[in-house]
């Protein structure tokens, strides 16, 4: 829960009950946590090369955007590595043969955005990647306890870029450790491993549409108009 929801609750509710699920170990003991400091713009590559030479057999890439989990799994399917994504704007039947196909290992690897990962229960995965770190350090912790699950062990790869180690920080302030650092790649980026500050933080949303026009769109309508 938020700090300012739980503020909120306790000015609102009367001797309210607070229930919690083992807040001592956040983590998962049995999965194996790896990070990755990578470029935004070698990600794709990244994830690739970590499908391609590693036993991945059945692996969820988590993206933090429905857009962006549809251009991983094209660069994916472009790799010769059968993926599939599944999100909000999918309809019910291509969630459904998209989970069916990922549970019976035609699909290699199911990428999801968080909301629609939501009430998925596969056996056997044997990773999960942050592609994109979540902004909520909590939601870290509930993605990669999709591995490990009935007593096997599992590994959960994360991806850090430049403008995600603010996020990097929250979630080992939350699990109480640093996250082992894995630079044995060739898209290491020891740029993205030491930023701090505003180089540090998550890119303001709507920027990019303000640099086009001065306002998100705003170009746009003054084109139709002429």
């Amino acid at each position: 829960m938020p700090p300012v929801v739980e503020k909120l609750a306790k000015e609102l509710l009367r001797n309210p009950v607070q229930i919690t699920i083992d807040p001592g170990k956040p983590t998962v003991e049995r999965i194996d946590q790896k990070m990755m400091f990578v470029d935004k713009g070698h990600k794709d590559n990244l994830l690739v090369d970590l499908i391609e030479g590693h036993d991945m057999d059945k692996v969820i890439v988590f993206s933090r955007t429905k857009h962006g989990a549809n251009k991983v799994v094209k660069k994916l399917d472009a790799a010769g590595i059968n993926a599939a994504a599944i999100h909000g704007n999918k309809s019910q039947t291509a969630r459904t043969n998209a989970l069916a196909g990922f549970k019976a290992g035609k699909i290699r690897a199911l990428v999801a955005t968080d909301i629609a990962a939501r009430g998925i229960d596969v056996d056997g995965i044997t990773h999960v990647v942050n592609y994109d770190l979540p902004e909520e350090p909590e939601t870290y912790v509930h993605r990669i306890g999709r591995t490990a699950r009935a007593g096997t062990d599992g590994d959960a790869v994360s991806f850090c870029s430049a403008r995600e180690r603010d996020w990097l920080r929250q979630i080992e302030k939350l699990i109480r450790k640093e996250v082992p650092v894995d630079t044995d790649h060739k898209y290491h980026s020891e740029s993205a491993r030491r930023a701090t500050g505003s180089d540090a933080r998550p890119e303001p949303k709507g920027r990019q549409g303000r640099r086009r026009g001065g306002r998100p769109g705003g170009g746009g309508r003054n084109r139709r108009r002429r």
